[in-house]
Formats: C-alpha cells, sequence, structure tokens
C-alpha cells in the first residue's frame, strides 16, 4: 500500500514511479534482517528478530508516507499477535532430539522391558542407539528418546526404576 499510494503525493502531476523508494527500503531491510538470522546445531534463531526489523520498517514507511491509520493498525496487530504466538510456541511439543540417553542397568531382570513400558507411559518414543554388554552383569544401552515433557522428568522416572543403574544425558556430535 505504501509504494502505491503512499509516495504518489509528493510527486504531483511529475513522472515518477514512488514504488522505487519503497523498494529501496525493503532491499535495505532484507539485508539487515538476514544478518541478524543465525543457524547453530541445526537451530534457527534470529527469525522474530527480522520479523521485527520488517515490522518496523514497514510502519515508519507508513508514517513517513501519510498512512496514519495504516501504522497504527499494523502496530496495534503486531502488539497482540506476538505474545500470542508465544502462548501457542510455548504449547508446542519439544523434542531433546540431540541427546542421547544412556541407561545402565542388571542383565537378566526385565529392566529393558520396564524401562521402555515407563518411557511410553510419559509419553516418549525411544530409538535405540547402540547396546554394550559390559561385564556380563550389566548393560549400557544408549538411546534416543523424543516426547512432550522436559527430558529431566524422564530421566528421573527412570533412575527411580529397579534394576537400573545409572541413566545419563549427553549430547549427540
Amino acid at each position: 500500500m505504501v509504494s502505491a499510494y503512499g509516495f504518489a503525493q509528493f510527486f504531483g502531476d511529475r513522472p515518477a514511479d514512488p514504488g522505487r523508494i519503497a523498494a529501496q527500503v525493503v532491499t535495505g531491510i532484507g539485508f539487515l534482517g538476514a544478518g541478524v538470522i543465525f543457524t547453530r546445531s541445526n537451530v534457527v534463531h534470529g527469525l522474530t528478530t527480522a520479523a521485527t526489523i520488517w515490522l518496523v520498517a514497514a510502519v515508519g514507511m507508513a508514517c513517513g508516507a501519510g498512512l496514519p491509520l495504516v501504522a497504527t493498525a499494523v502496530t496495534l496487530a503486531y502488539l497482540l499477535l506476538i505474545p500470542l504466538l508465544g502462548m501457542l510456541t510455548a504449547r508446542m511439543p519439544k523434542a531433546d532430539v540431540e541427546n542421547i540417553v544412556v541407561l545402565r542397568y542388571r542383565d537378566g531382570e526385565g529392566v529393558l522391558r520396564s524401562i521402555l513400558t515407563t518411557a511410553t507411559d510419559l509419553g516418549y518414543r525411544a530409538a535405540v542407539v547402540d547396546v554394550a554388554n559390559t561385564d556380563g552383569r550389566t548393560v549400557e544401552v544408549r538411546a534416543k528418546f523424543t516426547g512432550k515433557l522436559p527430558q529431566h522428568e524422564l530421566i528421573t522416572s527412570l533412575q527411580a526404576l529397579d534394576g537400573v543403574e545409572r541413566v545419563t544425558s549427553v549430547r549427540e556430535r
């Protein structure tokens, strides 16, 4: 709207392309927005910051072009939507897919069945990565657990099981 209607009043009857002003702002803000987006360990950071930079530029252009109602409406929509999106994001399931849980338990007592049953009851899915028989009496299993609860709750529940000697979480590289 700003490029189509906002700057035309400044040119009068002279032939001009007011959309070029908005296009140059879009180019510059796109460059700045891309500069705040980072990827680390398969996780993207900075998207909300980049979107906020775009929003501030759009509101500033609308104000500068004499469209204060558009600027006010966009600002109000932003102030209403960001908290709602934050609440929705907090309710989304979180998975600790990068963490490996290392379980050490006594062999031959059905402990693995208890571990998998407990994890399933808590809403986790298990994927066994590696199994090693350490000394003939104990087994060490490396597994990925994905679920909605924080992983420390799973670890606490698994440590309480009979026959489980140790439960730790390690970052997979």
